[in-house]
């Protein structure tokens, strides 16, 4: 595809423009590279087809109605899960019209907007406090719409969530009374289990997880209560929940990008996952190549995250990242191979807080830029 040599150079509010080689690409800027991203979501579609589950995507990771769109219109994803209201709400303007809170949310004017929300799309919300039952309850009515109540219960992860049996099981029986409310089933999520890097760990973790819903859907139905969902599952388990026969809605969000960290967890021949390809690059450039052995790349702390350790240089043999300031980042390099201007790509170490620190994602495809998608619901954690 051609330049558009009519169209805007590449200003302060965009790092490219359509049709630009990558190489022109403003550094850092966040990569999507379309090819591995597409073919991740089809892997999950093909996954949760055999499967007999739904994919409900967590927009957590990425935060863009464009990617939601996508794996909604090609990646089987029933709807999106957001981890905040203000998060949700920007999905939602955004023309997606079903989404799960999969938090509590317990602020008075935070559930009057999540009631809002509800009059122009389907949406549902975790809960584990009577107190805010009713409060959701309230709002419901208020503005004359059903809100979905997942009893979220703590199956391991030391979160939120009630403990499983009785005490679910008595909270769900609230919901189920409560007018404008909607006992919808169950979160289960193990968070906890999904980087743990050996296998048989991730294992034992689900199988106590899987056990405890078991007993709570089973305590249910003793009551009269059917559980339309059991949700849970992250990118580092989803298959074992998917063949427990009890979850039926897998809430993956990092599959469809990966990142470095992600990689470093195992299989069952403890050979790295391979499941999913990392399709989510920070763009840099080497800005300074003043000492023998290293150089220097413009993309330091304010570019990425930091909680899961430093990125992964992709596609440059021996080359490795070593230490980040706020601006800058220390490139190893023992055979010299960099030069002045060169462009690094790298794996980010966690892939939804680097999301959440820009504005544009670049879709990139055979060397050019292919689209520019806003990171839609960006700075949205409230």
């Amino acid at each position: 595809m051609e330049r558009d040599r009519s169209a805007p150079v590449v200003g302060l509010d965009v790092p490219a423009e359509i049709g630009m080689p990558v190489e022109e690409i403003a550094t850092p800027a966040l990569i999507i590279e379309l090819d591995q991203f597409q073919k991740n979501v089809k892997t999950l579609k093909d996954f949760i087809e055999t499967h007999g589950v739904r994919l409900r995507a967590h927009a957590k990771t990425h935060k863009s109605a464009d990617v939601a769109r996508y794996q909604m219109s090609q990646g089987g994803a029933c709807g999106v899960c957001c981890q905040k209201v203000s998060e949700a709400q920007a999905l939602v303007s955004a023309g997606i019209d079903d989404v799960l809170v999969s938090n509590q949310v317990v602020d008075k004017r935070q559930i009057g907007h999540l009631a809002e929300m509800a009059k122009s799309a389907r949406v549902m919300v975790c809960v584990d406090d009577a107190g805010n039952v009713d409060e959701l309850a309230q709002a419901a009515q208020a503005a004359g719409v059903e809100i979905g109540c997942l009893v979220e219960i703590d199956v391991g992860a030391g979160r939120c969530g009630v403990q499983p049996g009785r005490e679910a099981a008595v909270l769900a029986g609230r919901i189920a009374q409560a007018r404008g409310l909607k006992f919808a089933g169950l979160q289960a999520y193990q968070g906890s289990a999904q980087h743990k890097a050996e296998f048989e760990t991730r294992k034992a973790l689900i199988g106590e997880a899987v056990r405890q819903v078991r007993e709570t859907v089973d305590l249910l139905a003793a009551e009269g209560l059917g559980c339309e969902i059991v949700a849970g599952a992250g990118t580092g388990t989803f298959a074992l929940e998917a063949q427990s026969g009890l979850y039926n809605e897998l809430q993956c969000g990092s599959y469809v990008f990966m990142d470095a960290d992600y990689q470093r967890i195992l299989d069952e021949n403890g050979e790295p996952v391979s499941m999913f390809g990392n399709s989510l690059f920070i763009v840099t450039s080497v800005m300074s190549k003043t000492r023998p052995g290293f150089a220097v790349c413009d993309a330091g702390l304010k570019a990425q995250s930091a909680d899961s350790g430093l990125p992964r240089v992709h596609g440059r043999d021996g080359v490795t990242y070593i230490k980040w300031s706020d601006e800058h980042g220390v490139l190893e390099d023992p055979g010299d191979t960099l030069k002045l201007g060169d462009k690094v790509w790298l794996v980010p170490g966690h892939c939804d807080p680097t999301c959440n620190l820009y504005d544009t994602y670049v879709g990139v495809r055979d060397g050019k830029v292919e689209c520019l998608w806003p990171v839609t619901a960006r700075g949205r954690v409230f």
